[in-house]
């Protein structure tokens, strides 16, 4: 039953996402558009109270109720960045927009978005793992929560291959080939 709720929250994540930017940019409904954007975050209220109703009904934490936790984080603290990308990208597309801004490639800024980005990891990590804890102190029961517990280990092991990336593009900077720089400075060169 929880898996179903999970799958339905992300679905309904997407479809308010299209729908709100579709009715903002393609249908110039901007005040529709507002409110499908901002009614995005009720589907990350909608999977926490049928985890919350699900637990208190007795039920045995599983793999779905950590699942849910998980997918809680990673919503809140990555969500209003997907928008952002989204939006950036429709705004271009269906209203003359400036073309969406690109992560950078190399050297030390490639370096500052991967840490920007693990920082939404380790706060997804931190969401999820307080969520856990919450819904271990909410059962009150440690034979029911047994499951729970494990996922407090999964989510760091997570947290600690993620930040593998910054950790490396911190040491190794990414450098253009000697071809895309020679194009890109001949490029910029005046004729």
């Amino acid at each position: 039953m929880l898996l179903a709720v999970i799958a339905g929250c992300e679905i309904g994540f997407w479809v308010l996402l299209a729908a709100g930017l579709l009715a903002r940019y393609a249908l110039r409904l901007r005040r529709t558009g507002a409110v499908l954007l901002l009614s995005v975050p009720l589907v990350d209220l909608v999977l926490l109270a049928a985890t919350a109703v699900d637990l208190r009904g007795g039920a045995t934490a599983g793999s779905a109720h950590g699942l849910s936790a998980a997918y809680l984080g990673y919503s809140v603290a990555f969500g209003h960045s997907m928008v952002r990308w989204a939006d950036e990208r429709f705004a271009h597309r269906f209203a003359g927009g400036p073309p969406p801004t690109r992560s950078p490639k190399y050297g030390a800024a490639r370096a500052r978005h991967e840490w920007r980005e693990f920082g939404k990891a380790a706060l997804a990590t931190a969401i999820a793992c307080a969520l856990l804890l919450a819904m271990i102190a909410l059962v009150g029961d440690a034979d029911r929560t047994r499951a729970l517990d494990a996922w407090l280990g999964r989510l760091g092991f997570v947290l600690a291959v993620w930040a593998l990336w910054p950790v490396t593009t911190t040491l190794w900077p990414p450098r253009p080939r000697d071809g895309a720089a020679r194009d890109t400075a001949e490029r910029a060169r005046p004729e």
